[in-house]
């Protein structure tokens, strides 16, 4: 706590500062961590930020490129390590916490994949998140992962997640936010789920996406405006293939492999489900669709005007990253690492909330759109036995 003491000696002013030390595991590259650091609110002279206090995630690039732009002064505080033989006890040692990130591995969760929920190799991995909750115990979490969650396994593995998170002692809302409408250039909807400790007595609501509908979320706008500077880090250009830049000047902004008008020696001899985003090309005037961090030929997200794929810095824009972060590794590493991130602008929004909630501060909010489909149908036998009671 500072103060102002003019000579009589009586305080005229005084500000408070208040930190949450935020803990973070499977951190990638730093969007969560960037959204955080972003994050401020500062209601009649007290000031309520986050502050990095350690994070972990298993790829060693990933690690570099956190400690390089998050925590450079103090790159121990990032464990690089598979959280299935991390000591947690290791993490409580380098500091206590007071708010906890996890955004967890969505390989099994995802629409793109074999959707094996809750049973494949990545799916368990959200309960080493409950395990932090019940170790840790922050005051608040926030936990992330694709739309798909919702569906995995019928819908129990989600429901099973949401149980877990609230009997390790939490008020849970979860929410899918549809970043676009929040001032990110991009078509990129994620569950994400906040939770305060239940002795807090503090219920989180959804931040409205009112106040940036102004915002112009279009991908030409996040691209050329402002220029990217001629020496910005990560922004080679990938030598396409003939076979490829034939058949980008067949397709036109919006389009796919598959929606273009080809000639025949140029369409795709694919069976089964046609991937949209094979070769579509951006619409400027939209947001861009969603940026993945892994696929083979054709999902790259490919320029509208330009017949070539993306650069990483483009694709980074495009994820709100700022042109002076710098990602470590590969070209194929880098491009994992965007692809797989959380957009900072996007992950700020919701900071914001946070810290406005625990201020005890008012802001404009929404219904949060999401129902466990465990609960709603409890919530239907609970409706029809009530109205059997009353008949």
């Amino acid at each position: 706590m500072e103060s102002r003491q003019p000579a009589s000696g009586k305080v005229y002013n005084r500000v408070m500062n208040i930190t949450y030390r935020l803990g973070e595991l499977y951190s990638g590259p730093g969007g969560l961590a960037l959204g955080a650091k972003w994050a401020k609110f500062t209601p009649n002279g007290t000031t309520y930020s986050i502050a990095h206090a350690w994070a972990t995630d298993y790829d060693k690039d990933t690690c570099e490129t956190y400690r390089r732009n998050i925590t450079p002064d103090n790159p121990k505080s990032v464990v690089c390590r598979d959280i299935r033989k991390l000591d947690f006890e290791e993490l409580a040692e380098i500091s206590e916490i007071d708010g906890l990130a996890f955004g967890f591995p969505c390989n099994d969760f995802s629409v793109v994949g074999e959707q094996k929920g809750i049973d494949g190799v990545y799916g368990p991995l959200y309960a080493y998140g409950v395990k932090a909750l019940k170790l840790f115990r922050p005051k608040w979490f926030l936990a992330e992962n694709v739309g798909g969650l919702r569906n995995s396994n019928d819908g129990t593995a989600f429901d099973t997640i949401l149980d877990e998170l609230e009997q390790a002692g939490y008020s849970i809302t979860p929410h899918l936010y549809k970043f676009n409408l929040y001032g990110v250039p991009q078509a990129r909807h994620r569950i994400i789920i906040v939770g305060f400790r239940k002795e807090l007595g503090i219920k989180f609501r959804v931040p409205s996406p009112a106040p940036f509908a102004d915002i112009n979320v279009s991908s030409r706008n996040a691209i050329e405006n402002p220029p990217i500077p001629p020496n910005a880090p990560n922004n080679e250009f990938t030598k396409q293939s003939e076979s490829v830049v034939q058949r980008l000047r067949h397709i036109k902004p919006g389009e796919n492999a598959f929606t273009a008008d080809l000639p025949e020696h140029l369409r795709l001899n694919v069976k089964g489900a046609k991937i949209s985003q094979i070769y579509k090309r951006l619409d400027p005037d939209k947001p861009a669709y969603t940026v993945t961090g892994s696929g083979g030929g054709g999902t790259h997200v490919y320029h509208w005007n330009e017949d070539r794929a993306l650069t990483n810095r483009e694709r980074a824009r495009l994820q709100t990253f700022p042109d002076d972060f710098m990602f470590e590794g590969s070209k194929e590493s880098v491009r994992k690492q965007i692809g797989m991130a959380v957009p900072p602008k996007g992950a700020k929004v919701i900071f914001d909330a946070i810290l406005q909630t625990v201020a005890g501060q008012t802001y404009e909010a929404v219904s949060a759109n999401i129902t466990p489909v465990r609960r709603l149908l409890e919530d239907t036998a609970h409706y029809i036995v009530g109205d059997s009671n009353k008949a």
